[in-house]
């Protein structure tokens, strides 16, 4: 191998961040053709990460740090949100049984490369493509760290309404209820700003449900006559008692009261 070459492979190998893996267009808009990835493959320097990508040799890569490449590298306006991001942040962690699903969020007509595959991870991605939130809002986002890099994740404010987005056809009623019962320390003017901005009359709803009923003390700083709830009813369980306050239908028993 020639001086160069060395000197090619050092600058790859100590440019990579471990944990994560790096697209097949990114490397070769860092100056790493196909053919010398492929050399590099060869010589046991890197290992094939499905179509598209490259591991280190020997690394472990989790679903974290492939998101981290999505967002770094191929700059996906992709994050982890919901439950999952409650769940990072210690939110959920009290609830009776784990279950294997990792929640995604992006906009609608996202694509993810086909390298981004849910069996390498042993996880199921729930991804949700919506504009519930205007694309080019970046309110309500936070870092979370993992081993050398950080992921970008929905902060707990925006995660809350995302999750209740999901309600109830891939989270119920009552695991959201429980985990909006612990969110006592929302900032009351970042949830304001979401709310305002947020575009889903049902969400918006159930947001303020809940916290009611939970009486968090940040819920009686917020401004409702500046957040559009919309009008009509809007069912979110079937068979269930109708809120007149909120104009939405939820599960009969939540306050002994029947249907």
């Amino acid at each position: 191998m020639s001086t160069e070459s060395k000197t090619k492979i050092n600058r790859l190998i100590n440019q990579w961040t471990m944990g994560t893996p790096a697209a097949t267009s990114y490397l070769s808009a860092s100056g790493f053709s196909r053919d010398l990835l492929v050399k590099y493959k060869n010589s046991g320097w890197l290992e094939p990460y499905g179509r598209g990508a490259y591991i280190r040799a020997d690394d472990k890569v989790d679903w974290l740090g492939a998101l981290h490449a999505l967002q770094t590298q191929l700059g996906l306006f992709v994050h982890a949100g919901g439950k999952t991001a409650l769940e990072l942040k210690g939110y959920a962690h009290y609830l009776p049984a784990k279950q294997n699903k990792t929640f995604l969020y992006g906009p609608r007509g996202l694509i993810l490369p086909a390298w981004f595959k849910e069996d390498r991870f042993d996880v199921k991605f729930v991804v949700t493509r919506t504009n519930i939130f205007p694309t080019d809002s970046h309110d309500g986002f936070a870092d979370f760290k993992e081993r050398d890099f950080s992921v970008r994740i929905a902060a707990p404010e925006r995660a809350a309404m995302e999750m209740l987005h999901l309600v109830p056809k891939e989270v119920g009623f009552d695991e959201a209820q429980l985990i909006m019962e612990n969110l006592v320390t929302l900032r009351p003017d970042v949830v304001q700003g979401l709310l305002t901005a947020c575009r889903s009359v049902k969400v918006k709803r159930l947001f303020l449900y809940m916290a009611e009923r939970h009486e968090h003390t940040w819920f009686s700083k917020l401004d409702l006559s500046k957040v559009n709830l919309g009008k009509g009813k809007r069912m979110i369980v079937p068979n269930g008692r109708f809120d007149t306050k909120y104009q939405i239908t939820v599960p009969s028993d939540r306050e002994g009261i029947p249907a």
